[in-house]
């Protein structure tokens, strides 16, 4: 108390910082300012108490080390990180944090799934612990706002629901973990998410301007997927992104990377459809919304419509269900227009031998409307087997994408070349896993240079 009081004092004398680094280089500063670390601390407090010291001494706290160390760090956690939920924050195997007043923290963990933590919160403490978090990602609840959504300096997101009128239990709060460097896609193919075909198959997609929709159920691994295949868009092309949050991750050099803005007043907020329509006049080659959900998809639809391929994801456990939601109200889209879309993907989360895992359940294309049915014809490029656990390809020598709408365009004298081509793609994925080349920039930098170099660019041999 005596330390955070000192702080205190030093702290209203600073100018006002804006990031988290300049907060903790303050802090350290002003733990220099107040105290002195000696190995014989407890000894010289109590000289001082007798008043054997003078001088500057006789002003400072005297700690040892250790001391020095444990009480900088439970500041800078309290007061830059996440408190009590810090060593959550920190670990890389954690993917999701789940809060609720009351019971112990549970976790999300990427090997053991859902885990029982030994950190509670309490009801006296709760209110005042989400009022706190909440301010960390610039949206503070209150019993008249009880509900903030937000993102966390690391990019986590964080949703907060406040009030106990609201939420019965009292303050609950989720984050959703932000990793800095991406899941490659070699990492996906290795704990079969995907198979080394459908990686494959997505390269000569993006390759060659292919709108790609990435759908499935909340926590399916949507957005890991989207990132891990983004490094197949050709080096050269300029890539504009357009969020809510940012979750997206493009390692291209021209990269144009836009936010909604929801705080202000109110004529000056930024939606997605602003965002959108802005990307039609900024000349991207590529326009990737993190999401779309309602009647931003308008815009996304006129946009492929212009020639411009989308990738995006979008919340739908199959691809009846994907239709009916771009078709139907609010959205509205005409059924001759959805074959602008080339591919969707599915992916969900499942249950097999009593573990959870996420699968890429099927890939299907757009062919086109049909007027006599009026519906949507689609044909199943690949099929996820659940008894064996492999990938299917359904759409070999007979894909509507690869023929129609790549081959055909990229000038192949015979359209089944392009199978050769989609078959090179998969041996040199295929090798990247055998090489153990996870790393997501590494398989960045063999992807850019197959583009350059062709395959005598590559560090192995095909």
């Amino acid at each position: 108390d005596m330390i955070m009081d000192r702080l205190y004092e030093e702290a209203i004398k600073k100018k006002e910082l804006s990031t988290n680094e300049e907060i903790r280089g303050l802090i350290k500063k002003m733990m220099d300012k107040i105290v002195v670390v000696s190995e014989k601390g407890a000894a010289i407090e109590e000289g001082k108490k007798k008043g054997l010291f003078g001088g500057l001494a006789k002003n400072k706290i005297v700690l040892t080390p250790l001391e020095r160390e444990k009480i900088e760090y439970d500041i800078i956690k309290n007061i830059v990180g996440g408190g009590p939920l810090e060593p959550f924050m920190r670990d890389p195997y954690i993917e999701d944090v789940h809060v609720i007043t009351g019971q112990n923290v549970h976790l999300v963990h990427k090997i053991f799934e859902m885990v029982k933590t030994n950190v509670f919160i309490d009801e006296k403490w709760a209110p005042t612990f989400s009022q706190e978090f909440s301010e960390k990602i610039g949206s503070p609840v209150s019993d008249g706002q009880p509900i903030a959504d937000g993102t966390l300096p690391d990019g986590s997101r964080v949703n907060i629901i406040h009030s106990k009128d609201v939420s019965l239990k009292g303050p609950t709060m989720t984050i959703r973990k932000f990793s800095e460097t991406p899941i490659s896609v070699t990492q996906l193919i290795k704990w079969g998410t995907m198979s080394a075909g459908i990686a494959a198959y997505l390269w000569l997609c993006l390759q060659y301007g292919r709108s790609v929709f990435v759908c499935g159920e909340t926590a399916s691994g949507k957005t890991t997927t989207t990132n891990a295949i983004i490094p197949f868009i050709p080096p050269e092309k300029k890539i504009y992104t357009a969020e809510n949050t940012p979750e997206v991750h493009v390692p291209h050099p021209v990269w144009q990377q836009l936010l909604t803005r929801s705080t202000g007043p109110k004529e000056s907020h930024v939606d997605l459809t602003d965002l959108l329509d802005a990307a039609l006049r900024s000349r991207p080659d590529y326009i990737i919304p993190g999401e779309v959900r309602g009647i931003e998809a308008r815009v996304v639809f006129q946009a492929m419509q212009t020639g411009h391929p989308v990738i995006t994801t979008f919340h739908a456990g199959s691809v009846t269900k994907v239709i009916q939601r771009f078709t139907g109200h609010p959205i509205n889209i005409p059924k001759p227009f959805m074959d602008n879309l080339d591919v969707i993907l599915i992916q969900m989360a499942v249950e097999r031998k009593g573990k959870r895992i996420r699968r890429v359940l099927s890939v299907e294309e757009i062919e086109g409307y049909n007027k006599e049915v009026d519906a949507i014809m689609s044909r199943r490029a690949f099929e996820w087997n659940p008894v064996d656990d492999t990938h299917l390809f359904r759409a070999n020598r007979n894909s509507y994408i690869l023929e129609e709408k790549i081959a055909k365009n990229a000038g192949f004298e015979d359209r089944m070349q392009i199978y050769e081509e989609y078959d090179l793609r998969k041996k040199i994925l295929e090798r990247m896993v055998e090489e153990g080349i996870m790393d997501y920039y590494e398989v960045v930098k063999i992807i850019w240079t197959y583009y350059r170099e062709g395959i005598d660019g590559l560090p192995f041999s095909v």
